[in-house]
């Protein structure tokens, strides 16, 4: 309020000054000093009424500043004193909520350590018990050995020997009669053995033959496939015999039309390859949409339904077999035995026949009958890759079920059951045996179709070791097989030259009856999508 009035003041010094110097100026005119000089007490009067009015105001407003510092200090001080009386009863009602859990815990703790305190109480009790029982049975002990002692004396005054010389004796006694009865026992089992030991083995042979019926039928080298009319023959062949070559080069297989009425034969000696050929086959009759861009299509779909149906084959052999937790690998090899043969016998089925055979004999004899199950079902699961791959089926399906963690039990049925090693469990023998029974009972096996399969599988094998060659087909029954080579590897001066090396290494390592006709396919394709 004092700086307001001071400057208030030197405001109105301000306005009188020049009133000052104007009266200075002129004084010594000496003209009109007394108009001058009453002008100059009526400015001096106005500016100090001005001063005084500035003054005035300034301490209204000094007033009102104040009394708004006033109210907004108290206002300020009320919301502090809130906050802070906020505050406080937070962090009472925390401080009570601790201390109730503090007295909680010292609760808790006092009704422990109660608890420990007689608990220790007892303790001592019984300690005390035990020293005192303790005491008792030492004292009955020494008693105890000081009779046996007194008895012992007694026993050997009365025997005329010490206790060690009695149980020596005794002992020897013992121990030849045990050696006689032993004796007479072994050999009376022995005796017994040879009586029993024929008829039992022949006994469980027959029995799990007699429990056995699976079926032998399997194709052979065709399937046929019938048609709605003969005018889909016609559609079959195409224009100058166009879709039945374009067939015949997608499947491998040999497509026979004659005056059979209503039927068309496929005849391959690969039965999964002759498999694909008919289903391709009724597919494309049903739809009747034949030409060769349609036969690759429908070919190759069918590759993939048979490529599952040996998936499931494979699985539902295992299911029957009660053979559980095989890689699916070997699911898969299992499969295709469906599709191979051994002497004109079905794998599959031969393969399930010696594990129904090796696990029936497993349980007369108390083996494990799950291991005999399952090595009888693999013991041949090489033969599906023995026109893939070098090597005899034992080497590969060792090979195979080693690759795949199979037991070493079943591996070992595998590479044994031809006596190439060593048998190490009785288990590999049941296989070897339930294999020779399986093969050996009439009608099970046909030579001739089996050195036929051969024939041909060994006319492709030859066919195929050629550099440049892509694909091989053995057909017309053997008489002829088509070897597809690849364009940029053999060109149309070497498929001469090639067709003659491949005719005479079949006449050097194959017999066979007749003459064999040898066609080399050389083919370029250029394809292209319109988008």
């Amino acid at each position: 309020m004092n700086e307001v009035a001071l400057f208030a003041v030197l405001g109105a010094l301000v306005l009188a000054l020049p009133a000052f110097f104007i009266l200075g100026r002129r004084s010594g005119t000496g003209i009109g000093q007394r108009a001058e000089l009453e002008r100059q007490r009526a400015a001096k009067s106005s500016a100090e009424e001005i001063a005084k009015r500035l003054v005035e105001e300034a301490e209204r407003e000094a007033e009102t500043l104040r009394k708004t510092a006033v109210l907004t200090g108290k206002e300020e001080l009320i919301r502090l004193r809130e906050t802070a009386e906020q505050e406080l009863r937070q962090r009472r009602t925390t401080v009570e909520a601790e201390e109730r859990r503090v007295g909680e815990r010292e609760s808790a703790l006092e009704r422990r350590a109660e608890a420990v305190e007689q608990r220790d109480r007892d303790i001592g009790r019984r300690a005390s018990d035990f020293g005192r029982r303790e005491k008792l049975v030492q004292g009955r002990e020494e008693e105890l050995d000081k009779l046996l002692a007194e008895e012992r004396r007694r026993l050997e005054q009365m025997a005329g020997m010490s206790a060690q010389d009695a149980k020596n004796e005794l002992i020897r006694r013992l121990e030849e009669e045990a050696q006689a009865d032993a004796a007479n026992m072994l050999r009376e089992i022995r005796e017994g053995a040879r009586r029993n030991a024929e008829r039992e083995a022949k006994k469980i042979v027959a029995l799990a033959i007699q429990r056995i019926a699976a079926d032998t039928t399997a194709e052979t080298t065709v399937s046929a496939v019938a048609l709605p009319n003969d005018e889909m023959k016609g559609r079959i062949i195409g224009r100058e015999g166009r879709n039945i070559r374009a067939f015949e080069l997608a499947t491998g297989v040999d497509v026979i039309i004659d005056d059979t009425p209503d039927t068309v034969v496929v005849s391959c000696f690969d039965p999964i390859r002759r498999e694909v050929a008919r289903l391709a086959l009724e597919k494309l009759v049903s739809d009747g949409r034949i030409h060769p861009g349609r036969i690759e299509e429908v070919v190759n779909k069918s590759k993939k339904e048979v490529d599952a149906q040996i998936v499931e084959t494979g699985e539902q052999a295992a299911y029957n077999t009660g053979v559980h937790g095989l890689h699916p690998e070997l699911i898969k090899l299992i499969g295709r035995m469906k599709w191979r043969t051994s002497y004109g016998q079905n794998i599959l089925q031969h393969s399930q026949e010696v594990a129904h055979l090796a696990g029936i004999m497993a349980a007369e004899l108390g083996l494990d009958v799950a291991m005999a199950k399952r090595g009888a079902l693999l013991h041949d699961v090489g033969k599906v890759l023995t026109h893939e791959h070098e090597g005899t089926h034992v080497q590969l399906g060792v090979e195979m079920a080693t690759k795949y963690g199979e037991n070493p039990l079943v591996v070992n049925c595998i590479a044994a059951h031809h006596d190439d090693v060593p048998h190490e469990s009785e288990v590999s023998v049941l296989v070897q045996a339930a294999d020779a029974i399986s093969g050996s009972r009439p009608g099970a096996r046909r030579e001739a179709f089996e050195t036929y399969v051969k024939r041909l599988e060994g006319l492709e094998r030859i066919a195929s070791s050629y550099k440049g060659v892509e694909r091989v087909f053995a057909i017309q029954a053997g008489r002829e097989i088509r070897v597809v080579v690849v364009p940029d590897d053999v060109d149309d001066g070497r498929m001469t030259t090639l067709s003659e090396e491949i005719a005479r290494r079949i006449e050097a390592e194959l017999q066979y009856p007749g003459q064999i006709k040898v066609v080399l396919i050389r083919e370029t394709r250029a394809v292209d999508f319109a988008r």
